[in-house]
Order: structure tokens, then C-alpha cells, then sequence
């Protein structure tokens, strides 16, 4: 199941475009964000707001989103267990549904959160668009909807990936350079 069908091009919804963005999209006028969140809602995602001013390290961030967004008592509270997290979220494991029409984490005041902990903002950022790509492969659309207060934020890309080799041949020694070179 695609996460749109192919009806999509011709009729441009305000999702499928914000989707063709990619699955982080950065908002800095607050009525923009706000029709933005309400079309969303009016089309059936299920919808999370946090606010990353409130965030003064990653302790605070974890817990946050860990309440934010229903992880499991045993959440780890570091980035792997975040991506996990979301791993599950993208999965329909979390507190979205199937039936809804997507999932759209509204993160605001994104400039406060890269001055004060970058590594964990593009780690946050980066985990989610790693999952809402995958998400899109089940049918499941899942968007990021990122407000700054600066509107010349640059982002360096996020979930940047490599050309992935396959399961069979990823550790083949043949592979390596070596003699014996599979063909």
C-alpha cells in the first residue's frame, strides 16, 4: 500500500504537497503553521505539538518527548532508543492508528534547540525522516512539521543515505578487494 495513490499527482492535496517537501518541513510564520496543523487535523492525522524553548538539555527532551508521544516506561532516554521509538511509531506500534490519516509531529521553536544542543536536534530530526521513510513503504504517512522563529535557519541535510548493499553480499570477504572477486 502506497501512503498516497497515484490520483495524488493530479489532485495535490495540501498533505501529498507538504510530503513532496520531504518528511521534515520547516515553518517560520506562525499562521502558516497553524492552517498548516488545522488542514492536517481536518484530514485525519493524528497530531503532536511539543515545544522545544522548554527543552534546556537532553534529559528534559527525552522526557518530553517520551511523554509527548506515549514511549514505553523502559525508553532509554538517547537517540538510538529515540529512533527505535519512532521505529515503533512508523510501524503502528505507538499511539497512532492505522485509521488515521498520517502522524505529524509539530515541533516549535526549532533555532532554541539547534543553538542549544544541535547534535541532538539533527539527531531528532534525522531519526524521524529515517522513519517516516520507511513508514511511507507500509501506506503510513508520517510528516515533521518543524516552526523557527529564525527565518534563515539553515539545516544541513538530514538522514543523509548511503547506496546500501543488499543482505546477501554485505559481509561477502570477496567483496573487500580481495582475490576471488564475485562477478
Amino acid at each position: 500500500m502506497a501512503a498516497f495513490d497515484s490520483s495524488a499527482f493530479m489532485t495535490r492535496g495540501f498533505d501529498f504537497e507538504l510530503a513532496l517537501a520531504g518528511p521534515v518541513v520547516l515553518f517560520h510564520r506562525a499562521a502558516l503553521l497553524y492552517r498548516a496543523r488545522q488542514l492536517l487535523v481536518e484530514a485525519g492525522y493524528d497530531l503532536i505539538t511539543v515545544d522545544a524553548s522548554r527543552w534546556d538539555n537532553e534529559s528534559v527532551a527525552h522526557q518530553e518527548l517520551a511523554s509527548a508521544l506515549h514511549f514505553p516506561d523502559y525508553y532509554g532516554a538517547n537517540l538510538d532508543a529515540l529512533n527505535d521509538c519512532l521505529s515503533d511509531l512508523a510501524s503502528y506500534n505507538g499511539m497512532t492508528s492505522p485509521a488515521a490519516a498520517g502522524f505529524v509531529l509539530v515541533v516549535k521553536h526549532l533555532e532554541v534547540l539547534v543553538q542549544r544542543m544541535e547534535r541532538f536536534a539533527y539527531g531528532l530530526l534525522s531519526a524521524y525522516a529515517q522513519q517516516a521513510r520507511g513508514a511511507a513503504l507500509i501506506g503510513h504517512r508520517m510528516l515533521c512539521l518543524a516552526q523557527t522563529d529564525d527565518p534563515d535557519l539553515h539545516l544541513a541535510p538530514l538522514d543523509t543515505v548511503e547506496a546500501a548493499w543488499n543482505d546477501a553480499e554485505r559481509f561477502l570477504p570477496s567483496r573487500r578487494g580481495g582475490a576471488g572477486r564475485d562477478h
